[in-house]
């Protein structure tokens, strides 16, 4: 029973709207410098975001930890230390309302391969791997604003602001060490396709609707559903089906921001190959998201939270479908569920706010809470296995402290609070993070 249900690369910023990836108001619509005339505007902004973090897990690692686990009930943990984004922004305002920005991310310290001469081989050259993480561009458009920002139109690759997460997405706009778990868990994140956005902004609404590539249903598995389709494995992205997404937010109380986002589209046959069997003639492979979310922020306090709900049809044929591929393929050659969840909420209070002192030199100290439930199955197809490991509650507690404005210190404590039968997922983090502008 699902009962516990209830329970910048380059930040948008241009000149006339927005201000990164999450595309909050800007103060000020130019960067200004100083010269031997006085203020100078600039058109080009370069920023970034990163981390740095530590984790001990008191839990073990091993992949057979689900399907085995009293076998791994006293592992004595793992410790990791990580570099889950590093991230740089740079937009320039071409003048006439054109703009342009894109955004590159080096993911758990980018990645690193050399070539050696192996003396103890014979001398023969080798090429290693030294380091496991990616390097990606998540954003790359050209955008015209019309009507004072009330209309704009953007072109090329962005970002899918459907949840709360794939909209704010940066270290000063959540709590924990890492991003939220049930967000990143069963979504993209942060999801970024090519296509079209239509999108503005007034005093007390912000609207956006996209036309994007689809997702691809070879890369659905257990776990993580449709976390792991969007982009591509290949050099290029394969639009065989297209989407729509859109996103509205409600700013008309002070300090509230509300938020409702969706997406449909079709993901089956959005690859390479296909399987010609008739089996799967009628096959599309929808793929349904609904979010809503909210951020509050006054007298000291911010609380953010938010629900997503995903359906796919035709779950079991894709799942047969995929688990048919061959090794060689990108598939996970997984069962996919036909539904998918994830609640969560945050509060934090402010202590230095209550000394004029510390307030004045706009340091802050927060105190947290977080929850978190989400189900990468929640519901599954007859005849598909529910693997109940999928299911859980999280809760933690942990401090913000911010020494500067851009500058942030986290700790978290935390409990992956596991099904029956499954063991607890309790860890301790530490991470240190910036975003900012640097020009």
């Amino acid at each position: 029973m699902k009962v516990k249900l209830l329970a910048m690369s380059l930040l948008c910023l241009f000149t006339f709207g927005t201000i990164g990836a999450t595309e909050a108001s800007a103060p000020d619509s130019t960067k200004t410098e100083k010269s031997g005339r006085g203020l100078k505007k600039s058109n080009l902004l370069i920023g970034g975001y990163g981390e740095i973090v530590m984790t001990r897990n008191f839990f073990s690692d091993n992949y057979l930890r689900y399907s085995k686990p009293e076998a791994y009930a006293n592992d004595r943990g793992h410790g990791r230390f990580d570099i889950p984004h590093m991230v740089i922004f740079l937009g320039y305002d071409f003048g006439k309302g054109w703009t342009f920005q894109t955004e590159i991310e080096f993911e758990h310290g980018g990645i690193g391969a050399a070539t050696e001469i192996e003396e103890e081989e014979g001398g023969e050259y080798e090429t290693e791997v030294e380091r496991g993480g990616e390097v990606v561009l998540e954003q790359l458009w050209i955008q015209k604003a019309m009507f004072d920002g009330r209309l704009n139109i953007r072109l090329g690759h962005i970002i899918v602001p459907v949840g709360q997460t794939n909209q704010h997405h940066m270290p000063n706009e959540y709590f924990g060490v890492y991003r939220p778990e049930g967000n990143n868990t069963i979504l993209p994140c942060t999801w970024h396709e090519t296509g079209v956005s239509l999108w503005g902004k007034t005093k007390q609404w912000r609207y956006e609707a996209l036309f994007i590539t689809g997702l691809d249903s070879d890369r659905f598995n257990r776990k993580n559903w449709i976390k792991g389709s969007a982009g591509s494995p290949y050099e290029f992205k394969i639009a065989n089906t297209y989407a729509g997404a859109f996103r509205v937010d409600n700013y008309s109380v002070p300090g509230l921001q509300l938020g409702l986002s969706g997406y449909a589209g079709n993901s089956f046959r959005n690859t390479l190959s296909v399987n010609k069997n008739e089996k799967y003639k009628d096959v599309k492979g929808t793929v349904l998201l609904g979010a809503f979310d909210f951020n509050y922020s006054a007298y000291n306090f911010i609380i953010r939270g938010g629900v997503i709900y995903g359906h796919l049809t035709d779950s079991k044929l894709i799942s047969q479908y995929n688990m048919s591929m061959p090794n060689a393929s990108v598939s996970s050659k997984q069962a996919v569920a036909s539904d998918a969840i994830s609640i969560g909420v945050e509060a934090g209070y402010d202590f230095f706010a209550l000394n004029p002192k510390l307030k004045a030199d706009n340091q802050k100290f927060y105190l947290f809470g977080r929850y978190d439930y989400y189900d990468s199955m929640f519901r599954t197809a007859p005849g598909i296995t529910n693997y109940e490991w999928c299911g859980r509650n999280r809760v933690a507690v942990g401090i913000n402290y911010y020494p500067v404005k851009q500058v942030i210190i986290k700790a978290e404590y935390a409990n992956g609070i596991m099904p029956t039968g499954f063991n607890n997922e309790p860890s301790v983090s530490i991470g240190v993070c910036f975003a900012g502008f640097f020009l």
